[in-house]
């Protein structure tokens, strides 16, 4: 074999073997892109599914005394929309047995609405309006969602078991200085007027009730978590 057919050949076999190694590390370049897309839908995929679950985790913490859902109740809520402004709150309170046979327990669930907070000096807001609704429920053989046959038809008109309530108040706000804070970001006064069916019916039939047989008076206090 001649010298120049020796180097035909071994720049024949040099081609050959640069093209297959530029198709295989092309394939390998294709499969590390498909891999890296898989794992960049599966990883936004678990975000999501993580950020879901996250949002059940309570921000506040609430303890709120009469509003005709107990001598005192506590719970926990949520905040949300663009500017917190919504807030949903689950409480558990407390009736003394007082004249009764025994303690009582009630459940409420709570929508509120913050329009809007007038920020003031040193870390305190003020929100001249809290609005929002509420429906209360009372665990007792005493009371019932529909109206006994002992008693005469529209009798009683609503059910003593569930209470719906609306109310209205204003709330002032302490923020917590970051370099002090540990588990509360800030701390919220607030009362509230409210009424429900039951309080409201004297005043619509007879229009003659007082102001505090229509509406009562609670106070609370929120913290907020980090």
């Amino acid at each position: 074999m001649r010298l120049s057919h020796f180097k035909l050949m071994t720049t024949a076999l040099l081609i050959m073997a640069a093209s297959t190694l530029c198709a295989e590390t092309k394939g390998d370049s294709i499969l590390v892109s498909d891999t890296t897309n898989h794992f960049n839908r599966y990883d936004k995929r678990i975000h999501r599914y993580r950020a879901q679950w996250e949002n059940l985790i309570p921000t506040q913490h609430i303890m709120q005394f009469a509003g005709n859902m107990g001598l005192m109740s506590v719970g926990i809520g949520w905040d949300y929309g663009r500017h917190c402004q919504w807030e949903t709150h689950f409480l558990i309170g407390l009736v003394p047995k007082y004249d009764s046979d025994h303690v009582k327990i009630t459940f409420t669930l709570k929508q509120n609405f913050i329009p809007w907070s007038v920020t003031l000096n040193d870390g305190w807001s003020f929100e001249p309006l809290e609005c929002g609704l509420y429906f209360n429920s009372v665990l007792g053989s005493d009371f019932w969602s529909k109206q006994p046959t002992k008693y005469n038809s529209g009798y009683y008109p609503f059910s003593t078991r569930f209470r719906p309530n609306v109310f209205l108040g204003q709330r002032i706000t302490k923020e917590i200085p970051h370099n002090t804070r540990r588990y509360i970001k800030s701390i919220t006064a607030f009362y509230e007027l409210s009424t429900c069916d039951i309080y409201f019916m004297p005043f619509f039939r007879n229009g003659n009730a007082r102001f505090w047989d229509v509406f009562g008076l609670s106070l609370g206090l929120k913290f907020q978590l980090l």
